[in-house]
């Protein structure tokens, strides 16, 4: 399809200082949690592995010697005596799966008892998010030791600007790109793809071409060789509420998208996000690698392999809460961070979503004073139907070194009830 440019030349990138391009990176560890555990389990290497679901028992089991001596090396365990995905049973999602897995059709985020339809052989491993965090932390470190500038944007991902990099400019990026892969590999074992470009709405697409462990490098003149032919869901952005709204309009490629009078787009997606769109669809980003960024809150939540009651499951509500509470508590110690809001989430089993706030009068990050605000909120949401998920949430958060004074009791009071009123069944009463 052919797209005639506007009338008024657009500049995508602006150039670096000194006329030098400008270069950021995407890089996406591949297969992030299903690789940490290959480390683990060498032995799987190859196989369709899914990562999904908590510790099960049989994992633990697995560890153990056949003759009960204690613990044998991961490594040494037969691939007969791991769980498959064909005899799972519960509500958990997949949340990564190896390459051999994903040929089946299984991928991130599907449920695992859907997977288990299209490939009933892949092996099953919990989650092991402590293991997980540990070699986030790894790559990342050995990313700033060569590149500093670098934006984390979650456990496995990151933005490196490469402009002013030695290295950053040969081969486009190439160069250091290559560098990179290799010190994270030789410190990791780990791979990772690498997407180079002039913003990093297309480094981000980039990275995706050449999975895993590729290298990918975008100039602008790609553009419409290598962009425009992609789906607009591959704009970073465009969810599938705006994917499906565009296709029913008749637009599906970024081309087609950048086809488009921006007058036509904000007309049918708002002023802001139409803008954004055609922005978007020429290439157009100028947005900054960011080394550091506060955080908004921070949360801990659990979806359970089978709904509980607050009354009947009373002792296992309440031991789960009580450890997202501390867990919570850790989150915010380990990053220096202290809260004032605290809140809770709950997700009932016909899907009805419910949540609570408390303000404290002074900020904390003490998991006893977290579960004691979590539970005031528990007592203003109704407790009769069967849960599938909880959560807890720490907001309103500051650094520890820089928070303010206490203030005055400043607590959300209490709802008003009306004099003679009975409490809701299933609240205070049932309370976990």
């Amino acid at each position: 399809m052919a797209v005639t440019a506007p009338d008024t030349p657009i500049d995508p990138v602006p150039a670096a200082p000194g006329g030098r391009m400008r270069r950021i990176a995407h890089l996406d560890m591949d297969a992030f949690f299903a690789s940490v555990e290959l480390l683990r389990y060498p032995q799987l290497e190859g196989l369709p592995v899914v990562i999904g679901g908590g510790r099960r028992k049989a994992d633990e089991q697995r560890l153990q010697s056949p003759d009960g001596s204690g613990l044998r090396a991961p490594r040494f365990i037969p691939v007969a005596e791991f769980a498959r995905l064909r005899d799972y049973v519960g509500r958990g999602v997949i949340t990564t799966a190896t390459y051999a897995a994903r040929q089946f059709g299984v991928g991130s985020a599907m449920g695992m008892m859907k997977a288990a339809k299209l490939c009933p052989q892949a092996i099953v491993l919990p989650v092991d998010f402590d293991e997980v965090r540990k070699y986030s932390r790894l790559f990342k470190s050995v990313i700033t030791e060569i590149a500093p500038v670098m934006q984390d944007r979650g456990v496995d991902e990151v933005y490196i600007d490469f402009t002013d990099v030695p290295g950053g400019q040969r081969e486009g990026g190439r160069v250091l790109a290559r560098l990179i892969q290799k010190s994270i590999a030789d410190a990791t074992g780990l791979t990772c793809s690498i997407g180079v470009a002039p913003n990093r709405l297309l480094a981000k697409m980039a990275s995706e071409f050449n999975k895993p462990n590729g290298i990918t490098i975008i100039y602008e003149q790609d553009l419409q060789t290598k962009i425009w032919p992609l789906d607009v869901r591959k704009i970073n952005g465009i969810g599938p509420k705006a994917g499906q709204k565009l296709a029913a309009l008749g637009v599906q490629r970024i081309g087609e998208l950048a086809a488009q009078d921006p007058q036509w787009l904000m007309a049918r997606f708002g002023k802001s996000i139409g803008a954004w769109m055609h922005r978007a669809a020429w290439g157009q980003d100028d947005s900054p690698v960011v080394t550091e960024s506060e955080p908004v809150s921070m949360s801990r939540e659990t979806t359970f392999e089978r709904d509980l009651h607050a009354v009947h499951d009373k002792a296992e509500l309440g031991r789960i809460f009580t450890d997202l509470c501390m867990r919570l508590a850790e989150d915010l110690q380990r990053k220096g961070y202290v809260a004032r809001t605290i809140g809770i989430k709950l997700r009932y089993a016909d899907f009805r979503i419910a949540t609570r706030d408390q303000t404290a009068a002074s900020y904390t990050a003490d998991g006893a004073t977290i579960r004691q605000l979590a539970g005031q909120c528990l007592k203003r949401v109704p407790l009769q139907q069967r849960l599938r998920l909880l959560g807890v949430r720490a907001g309103t958060l500051v650094r520890c070194d820089q928070q303010p004074a206490p203030h005055a009791a400043v607590a959300a009071p209490a709802p008003r009830r009306r004099p003679g009123a009975q409490e809701a069944p299933g609240r205070t009463g049932q309370l976990f």
